[in-house]
């Protein structure tokens, strides 16, 4: 039997890298609405809250890391004297259980990168969401796994002590990285044990000259080398990375070391809400046995799936191994990226379908982060919101974001990579006036920078963001490509525009202090 004692731990019945099968009995015996789907997936519940709580994280001040940290609202500290209460909080609840759930598994396909994880939990529910996120250790290596980099305190069925000082709720989800641990508190969502991980790997990464980065990634089927796609929600990520012509490498989290890509995750979380067969093919198919469904509805009669269903959350999520995409390339490792591209839903009608980005702009749109969102206002009204998100995963950022976008200048020089923008947004007009970019329109784009063939395409300087503006891609007609072109009130276009480029100087103030010169005179002209 696995020994826990070294935590405090001293409960007799340890289950200790459970089978799926397993997992599924103990969970459709314990766990209160678990079912399983037609397909059959698990269906669970994470209770009351169904979303990450990203102001409830704290992260330990700590000698070896406190100048390396980017502190602020990201990254809220606190002492290890807290940490140790919180910690010791949840153990004593661990200890109250009769029984617990142990899953070691990897962090990292790459043998020379890979961190050794723990996770020590009370639902089987947990255990199977991250027995499928992490990558998994054969019978083998389980003998040896020895003990982890990184442990996983999860008690979220108890709730933290709002008294604790730096307590702002019931819910504290506390990272130490030294010596590597994290204890949560009163939240059973699954996905802050995920996220965990990866800020674990967002902080060691980068001391070992890995870049980690939040972002799909597929494999050219020949010649092995990469592209990385980054996006915020709604941008396209997951629907463009699951392209037939090419392996999918990961869909979320991938580190970029000297040797190429490598995912971080052994398994992919996508959301689920108003999924279909037709829409999402391979992550429906992949929704079977050994997966996960989360806080969806089903019919408890059939037990089939309501995917349009948005009663409990709008946060629908499925988890399965990545091996269940029919054209996952197993193991997650490929080449250097040939391109890095960068996904932008534009509800402005702004930006260009697609644009090269110098090496200079390229820092400054990464740290930017951004995409618009369309937001409902009362009365009927809806209007853009642009939304930013430093190196487009702020929430789980431990250094600053100018320490990222340096490390990606520098590989994508060494290994001479193309840098792209690519808006997937509106264009004729903002929201409300023009129209969505037609998919296929988004896809002859992702081809042709995949070919190569957009690599030697012509281009016009952006007058006011400053970026090269692809003017001519097969399959796109040559006045989609330039935006101004498609608005029939050029001078209300000039207006947008430069209202975008405000939002986006103002938002750069945050990171002005830590960037070059060079980035900073990469910033769009909003006079």
């Amino acid at each position: 039997m696995l020994d826990l004692d070294q935590y405090g731990i001293q409960v007799d019945d340890i289950r200790h890298n459970l089978s799926p099968a397993t997992l599924y009995q103990e969970a459709i015996r314990l766990e209160k609405g678990a079912a399983i789907a037609n397909s059959g997936a698990l269906i669970a519940y994470s209770g009351s809250k169904t979303g990450r709580s990203p102001t409830d994280k704290r992260v330990v001040r700590h000698e070896d890391s406190e100048k390396d940290i980017w502190w602020g609202p990201v990254n809220i500290d606190i002492d290890d004297n807290v940490f140790q209460v919180n910690r010791e909080r949840a153990i004593d609840y661990l200890n109250t259980r009769s029984y617990l759930y142990v899953v070691d598994a990897y962090a990292g396909w790459d043998p020379a990168y890979q961190m050794k994880v723990r996770v020590i939990c009370t639902r089987p529910y947990h255990a199977l969401f991250m027995h499928t996120m992490l990558i998994r250790p054969t019978r083998e290596e389980l003998k040896t796994f020895g003990d982890p980099d990184f442990v996983i305190f999860n008690a979220g069925r108890f709730p933290a002590n709002r008294h604790t000082s730096g307590m702002t709720s019931k819910t504290s989800v506390d990272v130490s990285l030294h010596p590597g641990e994290m204890v949560i508190l009163g939240t059973e969502y699954a996905g802050e044990m995920k996220k965990g991980v990866f800020t674990m790997m967002n902080y060691f990464m980068p001391r070992k000259n890995v870049l980690s980065m939040h972002c799909s990634a597929t494999a050219d089927r020949e010649s092995g080398t990469s592209s990385v796609l980054f996006g915020l929600s709604g941008t396209g990520k997951t629907t463009l990375s699951a392209d037939p012509k090419r392996l999918l490498v990961g869909d979320d989290e991938h580190g970029w070391s000297d040797d190429g890509i490598f995912n971080i995750e052994g398994g992919c979380y996508a959301k689920a809400i108003d999924l279909t067969p037709d829409s999402e093919p391979e992550i429906f198919q992949a929704l079977r046995f050994g997966s996960v469904l989360e806080n969806v509805v089903y019919d408890k009669e059939d037990h089939s799936v309501d995917f349009s269903d948005d009663s409990i959350t709008q946060n629908t999520r499925g988890a399965y191994p990545i091996e269940f995409i029919q054209n996952a390339k197993i193991p997650c490792v490929a080449g250097h990226p040939d391109d890095v591209i960068f996904l932008t839903c534009d509800a402005f009608g702004v930006m260009p379908p697609v644009s090269r980005l110098s090496p200079a702009h390229a820092m400054y749109h990464f740290i930017s982060g951004y995409t618009a969102k369309v937001a409902g206002t009362e009365m009927g009204i809806d209007e853009p919101e642009a939304t930013f998100s430093p190196c487009f995963g702020g929430p789980f950022l431990m250094w600053h974001p100018g320490k990222y976008a340096e490390m990606l200048a520098e590989k994508i020089e060494k290994y001479d990579a193309r840098v792209w923008l690519v808006n997937t947004g509106w264009s004729g007009g903002g929201y409300g006036v023009g129209s969505r970019m037609k998919l296929s329109y988004t896809r002859a784009v992702m081809d042709a920078i995949h070919s190569g063939d957009l690599d030697k395409a012509p281009t016009e300087k952006d007058p006011v963001f400053g970026f090269d503006v692809v003017t001519k891609c097969e399959g796109v007609p040559d006045e989609m490509l330039q935006p101004r072109l498609t608005w029939s009130d050029k001078d209300a276009y000039d207006a947008a525009a430069k209202k975008l480029a405000s939002l986006f100087c103002d938002n750069f103030k945050t990171y002005a202090e830590g960037v070059s010169d060079e980035v900073l005179a990469a910033a769009p002209d909003a006079s």
